[in-house]
């Protein structure tokens, strides 16, 4: 076993990792930090069911632990951040348009096959759920923090398609501007600008709501918190 224990963070890309890996491995310094890249939405990969996603976080942890290796008593927490792209907002709120990707705006979503977007955000839908409620994880405690639309919105406030290119720059540059300053980017991601109010489940219940999973919103505040289950912030929702 290791000396110090460690903290997972399961993200979509290597520019969430870019972005938020100095931050967290500073503010978690006492412990090892593990970022797992899925390259993609691990809740909107196609063998990924509500019934099985449990089993595909474990391996993903699995293949973590087999590559340093640890034991699974070194893992102390579990943090899995994921894009919201709208999976909530009402099936009238996705429209049919002539577009070759799907579009996103603040209330609503233009795509070729409105029915294919309608299924793929109910089956992700139930997958989030699964996930909020499940708490831990082979012992592990594990919690999944939400960007609305994405990261790119809650961490630049622009909603839009970036390229592989663009992310990659932001991304630095945002590490830079907070490299060594992660009490900053709490203050920031804590704002009123971007962050739900409210407890873990508080946080969940809002982004279903409306176009909410679409609008500049985050929980990832939670995760700085003791146990990333209650907040300090009393204001309404943004």
């Amino acid at each position: 076993m290791t000396e110090k224990k460690v903290v997972i963070f399961i993200v979509e890309g290597p520019s969430d990792e870019a972005a938020l890996g100095t931050i967290m491995k500073e503010y978690f310094a006492s412990n090892e930090v593990q970022f797992v890249v899925v390259h993609g939405d691990i809740t909107l990969k196609d063998y990924v069911s509500a019934d099985n996603i449990i089993k595909k976080i474990k391996s993903q942890i699995e293949a973590v632990k087999n590559k340093y290796p640890y034991q699974w008593g070194d893992f102390i927490r579990i943090v899995h951040i994921v894009d919201m792209d709208g999976v909530y907002i009402p099936d009238e709120a996705v429209r049919a348009a002539d577009v070759e990707a799907v579009r996103y705006f603040e209330d609503h979503i233009e795509a070729k096959n409105v029915l294919e977007i309608r299924a793929r955000n109910k089956r992700k839908g139930e997958i989030l759920y699964k996930l909020r409620t499940t708490g831990k994880i082979r012992g592990i405690p594990y919690q999944i923090y939400f960007n609305s639309c994405n990261l790119e919105h809650v961490l630049y406030g622009e909603l839009k398609d970036f390229t592989d290119e663009e992310k990659e720059i932001r991304s630095d540059n945002f590490a830079d501007l907070y490299e060594g300053r992660a009490e900053a980017f709490i203050e920031f991601i804590s704002g009123l600008a971007v962050a739900v109010p409210g407890t873990y489940k508080d946080t969940w219940n809002y982004i279903e709501k409306n176009c909410n999973s679409l609008n500049r919103h985050s929980n990832m505040h939670l995760l700085f918190e003791q146990n990333g289950a209650s907040s300090q912030l009393t204001a309404a929702a943004p």
